[in-house]
């Protein structure tokens, strides 16, 4: 992976690499999901995009001012980005393109086991999701969904980054937990038999 590869790029930007270039990212970002509250997608891209070309021309007309003056050595503003590299070779096209058709058909492949109820214990929970989906539609809508991701994208990385030792222990509770719930609906499912015994082998314990 080449230095200037936009996939090292995102990470730079997730992970707070460039504290100046996130944040604008994230404001950018943020300031543009919240105007769609109020406007229409149209009117928001073609006003971002008006005021970026404003602010790009006056930047450019300002530094070749300043070259022809001799107060400047000329050099492009924005030419690190000129020279940012985000083409991608045919190799690599493809191999994208194979990533998500794969990924395309495993989705597909899921959602007819969940569906058509493959497996009762999956479907169940399945369920249940959609219906817990439902409760949180009635509470917001997709664009406040889409504005939350952002944030957490732009902030969960780093903190489980600084604090993955802590993060780990309690998932790992939380994993047990449903381990544990899991195993119980399994043994439902399958006829609610009894639960496995805990002495070694099998073997129950003398009474005196």
């Amino acid at each position: 992976m080449t230095p200037h590869s936009p996939s090292v790029s995102v990470m730079d930007l997730i992970y707070w690499k460039d504290t100046e270039r996130t944040g604008m990212v994230l404001t950018g970002l943020v300031v543009g999901l919240l105007s769609l509250f109020q406007l229409s997608i149209i009117t928001v891209v073609s006003t971002l995009s008006l005021a970026i070309m404003c602010f790009t021309i006056s930047v450019r007309i300002y530094y070749q001012v300043l070259h022809i003056l001799s107060w400047g050595d000329g050099e492009h503003p924005f030419k690190a980005y000129l020279d940012l590299d985000i083409s991608l070779s045919g190799e690599q096209a493809d191999l994208y393109m194979q990533k998500a058709i794969v990924m395309a058909l495993s989705a597909a492949d899921t959602l007819k086991r969940l569906f058509f109820v493959g497996s009762l214990l999956d479907s169940l929970k399945f369920l249940a999701l959609i219906y817990l989906v439902t409760y949180l539609g009635d509470l917001c809508n997709g664009l406040t969904l889409l504005i939350i991701g952002v944030i957490a994208l732009f902030s969960l990385p780093l903190f489980y980054r600084q604090r993955q030792e802590q993060v780990n222990g309690f998932f790992a509770k939380i994993q047990a937990k449903i381990d544990n719930i899991k195993d119980i609906l399994q043994r439902l499912v399958q006829g609610g038999g009894p639960p496995p015994d805990p002495t070694p082998g099998g073997a129950k314990p003398k009474t005196q």
